[in-house]
Order: C-alpha cells, then structure tokens, then sequence
C-alpha cells in the first residue's frame, strides 16, 4: 500500500489520545505524519471503551464508546484504525456475552455494531483492527472498584480477534507481536513506565509497527 498522501482516521482511547507522551508531537499518529507524509487524524478519548456501560461513569467522557463516535469520523478517509479494548477490561461493565449478540451492551455484540457501522459507512475504506497492548495486572479478575471482570485481558483480545475475523478484517496484533510487555521491568521502565501507557519510546515502537503492517497491504 502506497502511503505517501493517504487520509488515516484512528478511532481510540487514551494511548491514542497520546496519554503518557511528553508532547502531542511525539504521539504515534502525528509521528506518522511527519516521517511518511500520512494525513493522520487523531479520535483517541481517554477513558473510552468498545462496549456501551450500562451504569453511567463518574467521568462523562467515559461514556462516549466507539460505537457512539463512527459518524465524527472522516468520510474521506482512505483508513480506519480501531484501537481499543484495554479500558472495556480495565473499567467496563458490560457482560462478554456471546458471538451471537448484536446489541451494545455486551463487548461480542458492542464489536459487531462497532464493525457493521464500520463497514456500511466506509465500504471502501481500509479498516484494521488493532489489539490492546499488554498492561499490568492484565490478569486480574477483579477490578479497583472490586467489581469482577468478565475476562483477563486475553480472552478480551481474543474476543477482538474472533470477531474481526468474522468480517474478515485485517488484525495488527500488538498484544502478540508489539515487544511492548510492562511485566518485564526492563520493558516497563524504557517504554510504559506506568504500565499502561506508551511513552515518547513506546509511541516510536507503535509508529513503527503500524507504518510496516500497512505498507505491506
């Protein structure tokens, strides 16, 4: 794929908002820009999930999930990137429910609204589907608030992954394939010091990773 010129919309949350970066410069969407002449356009909100919460958050912006957001994409956009993911296992409560589900509420239908809408307003449009990153504690099955979680963040990107691939969408894996593991000190300390996320360091990892899977389309 030729991607000198090519409009990329990233629909995320907080690690695409660029949470844990010393500077908007140094995020991975306007890294892209600025290296490879890309026309990035950044929607991360911090917070955000893939599902819909059934009880409201105690921060508003919690509540505006992916699904909400299709239509303040770009039409024009030649690429939609859906990172998210992590937040629906760190602070969601919706349910993981079933593969046969297509409501909001449950984190398998939430995906396939999420993909449908996806696809019907961008038929032509490239549209990846990018995994969470690894994060501490990523198996605990009880979160800060001990409400118990659905899933370890595994069965989480699982989820992700077996539904994208039910409407054949390309996967960049980053819980696979990224190099970024906070459990290992050594990683935690260079790249995502707060476990979390990605610093300056870790923004170059993921500019990377992203530009190499795309030109390779």
């Amino acid at each position: 794929m030729e991607m000198l010129g090519q409009k990329i919309d990233f629909l995320g949350d907080s690690i695409t908002e660029g949470a844990g970066v010393s500077s908007i410069e140094n995020r991975f969407t306007e890294l892209l820009s600025s290296e490879y002449g890309i026309l990035t356009v950044n929607h991360g909100i911090g917070g955000t999930r893939i599902a819909r919460q059934r009880t409201p958050s105690f921060y508003p912006d919690h509540d505006k999930d992916f699904i909400s957001r299709v239509n303040d994409l770009d039409s024009d956009a030649d690429v939609i990137m859906v990172f998210g993911g992590t937040n629906d296992y760190g602070h969601g409560d919706a349910p993981m429910g079933t593969m046969q589900d297509r409501t909001p509420y449950t984190f398998y239908g939430a995906l396939h609204t999420l993909y449908t809408d996806l696809i019907t307003r961008f038929p032509e449009a490239l549209i990846v589907v990018m995994t969470p990153l690894h994060r501490l504690n990523e198996d605990a099955l009880v979160d800060d608030n001990g409400r118990r979680r659905a899933g370890t963040l595994k069965d989480y990107v699982n989820v992700i992954r077996e539904v994208a691939q039910y409407y054949s969408l390309p996967v960049l894996d980053l819980y696979r394939e990224s190099g970024l593991q906070p459990n290992v000190p050594v990683i935690q300390e260079k790249y995502v010091p707060d476990g979390l996320h990605p610093n300056d360091a870790g923004h170059v990892m993921l500019k990377n990773l992203i530009y190499s899977f795309l030109k390779n389309r």
